[in-house]
């Protein structure tokens, strides 16, 4: 399977486009080929033609480097050409990879993964594992041109061979751990550069809440801080390419000087004829662009690796299952054995809990967004097949989306509600104030406050009428006065339909049939709110406090 790695996913792409990938590592051998033996053409015209002054070789071995010198330059136009079609069709796969297990995640999506490590990922990941299929093409030629190159060495001098053999060898050695660093460096500086990414879409997506509470110079603070740390971390990351960067191109320099001083040193002998010592000079040089591209083909699979772990992260979040199993006939109860929630059809069940944490993750195993043992009715709610699932058990999130349209279309969604019931559901989450039907809402609600966002929300969920409504904070974004006509009101139009609430709040607990009291996410107490009020001093002490807060305010 290709996501069990990023060298498997690396693999895949190229396997997708094998014959592609083929034809580059074609026209880059042969491009390394006729770079490597355009020396050799030259030493045969200054022996052959020039030495011994005969006009008919010179003329030929000029036209065989002519020749080979404008087969170089088509080479060069069809090896650029396929590499970039190899690369962008890496790009668009690992895109449309990530993109379509993102449509696959639905709803599950932010709760498994930040929207700026989803940014991070589509921006710069998708880009980094495509140039590392560079390496199937110039990293192929690369090591044919060493192959040609030594061998055509061997047949001028063994000795000079074995120098050259030896210098690769170095040239390893030394950028071997450099490699290493960079892989280390480069993968500290991607987790860092993700979070601070999902940190920039937190403050943005509350900028306007931040503003109002006066904690925007706080989050900037913290802001600031980290992104300090990722350059720090960038700097790191840029010393190790500094250095490959470097010795790559300097290694080579220093070799080619070597062995220049010592085939001159055997031409002098006599054991090199002037264009041999021509030719010599002429591959040590050629050496240096394989090389570069090696080098340049390691850094490139480096960050390529890392950036494919953070894509196969992303791929192995796992779908919800499909399921295939019936649905309860009628309405039915929701019952959750890991905290011992149950809500029941026709009554108005709330959750309190002092960790809202413990009550979202509550909602989503009984609204069948994460995997669990939670009960519809009869069946594993897991098993039961998700149309039905989602067609009669409603999640309605406190910052759900909301897309840009008319106020009419906003709430009715794909209910198909007429104005009526749309006006119904409005006047219900007291979102009247919004304006009329026609108004234009922009998308997430940004021509509106937050608490008429959550109130629009609300009607939205209220609109859809789903045998089973389960919501997370439904009022945190309102004044106590709009709070308490809510709670009036929700009691009416979800009367006869089941409905589940997280909330803190005693004027919306105050309307339950019965709360669940949540410590450490287990029921620890269920009945009325007035009930809970007298025999447990732990709620007593949460809805006080949250009365308190909402005096304060």
């Amino acid at each position: 399977m290709w996501t069990r790695g990023p060298g498997r996913f690396l693999g895949w792409l190229a396997w997708r486009q094998k014959w592609r990938v083929a034809l580059g590592a074609l026209w880059s051998s042969l491009w390394m080929i006729s770079l490597a033996v355009t020396p050799y053409l030259i030493s045969q015209a200054v022996d052959r033609g020039i030495r011994p002054r005969q006009t008919g070789p010179l003329l030929f071995w000029a036209a065989a480097i002519l020749v080979v010198g404008l087969a170089n330059a088509a080479l060069g136009i069809l090896r650029h050409r396929t590499m970039t079609k190899i690369r962008l069709d890496g790009a668009l796969r690992t895109a449309d990879a990530v993109m379509a297990h993102g449509v696959a995640l639905g709803a599950a999506l932010p709760r498994g993964i930040t929207a700026g490590e989803v940014v991070t990922i589509g921006i710069g990941d998708v880009w980094l594992v495509a140039r590392a299929l560079t390496v199937t093409g110039p990293g192929v030629g690369a090591v044919v041109a060493y192959a040609v190159v030594m061998t055509l060495l061997a047949g001028v001098s063994g000795m000079i061979a074995l120098v050259v053999a030896g210098g690769v060898a170095v040239l390893a050695l030394v950028l071997g751990p450099l490699l290493q660093r960079l892989n280390r460096a480069g993968g500290e500086y991607r987790e860092q550069q993700g979070r601070l990414a999902a940190r920039l879409v937190d403050v943005l997506g509350g900028l306007r809440i931040l503003n109002g509470l006066g904690g925007k110079d706080l989050h900037l603070r913290r802001y600031s801080h980290q992104s300090d740390a990722v350059r720090a971390e960038g700097y790191r990351m840029g010393g190790a390419l500094s250095w490959i960067s470097a010795l790559g191109d300097g290694l080579p320099t220093i070799f080619v000087a070597a062995v220049t001083w010592l085939a001159a040193r055997l031409a002098v002998r006599g054991d090199l004829t002037p264009g041999e010592l021509v030719a010599v000079y002429g591959y040590v040089a050629i050496l240096v662009v394989p090389t570069w591209m090696l080098i340049f083909s390691a850094g490139d699979v480096s960050r390529g690796v890392i950036a494919g772990r953070r894509v196969i992260a992303f791929l192995r979040l796992p779908v919800e299952a499909p399921g295939d199993g019936p649905a309860p006939p009628g309405p039915a109860v929701l019952r959750d054995p890991e905290s011992g929630v149950v809500a029941e059809p026709g009554r108005l069940t709330m959750l309190a809990s002092a960790r809202p944490g413990d009550a979202i993750a509550i909602v989503d195993r009984l609204g069948r967004y994460t995997p669990s043992d939670a009960t519809w009715g009869p069946y594993r709610i897991g098993d039961v097949a998700k149309p039905p699932v989602r067609a009669r058990v409603l999640v309605a999130e406190h910052d759900a989306d909301l897309f840009a349209g008319a106020l009419r279309d906003v709430v009715a969604g794909c209910t198909g509600a007429d104005d009526d019931a749309v006006r119904r559901a409005v006047r219900a989450a007291v979102a009247t104030d919004i304006a009329g039907l026609d108004h234009h809402i922009e998308r997430d609600g940004r021509n509106l406050s937050g608490g008429q966002r959550q109130r629009l929300r609300l009607a939205r969920a209220l609109a859809a009428d789903p045998e089973m409504l389960l919501a997370t904070d439904p009022t945190s974004a309102v004044d106590a006065h709009t709070e308490a006509a809510i709670a009036e009101r929700l009691a009416a139009a979800r009367a006869g339909r089941g409905t589940l609430l997280s909330t803190t709040s005693p004027v919306l607990l105050d309307r339950a049939d019965v709360v669940h009291y949540l410590v450490d996410g287990r029921v620890a107490a269920s009945g009325t709110h007035r009930e809970l009020l007298d025999r447990e001093p732990g709620y007593r002490d949460l809805v006080s406090r949250t009365f308190a807060d909402a005096q304060d305010a």
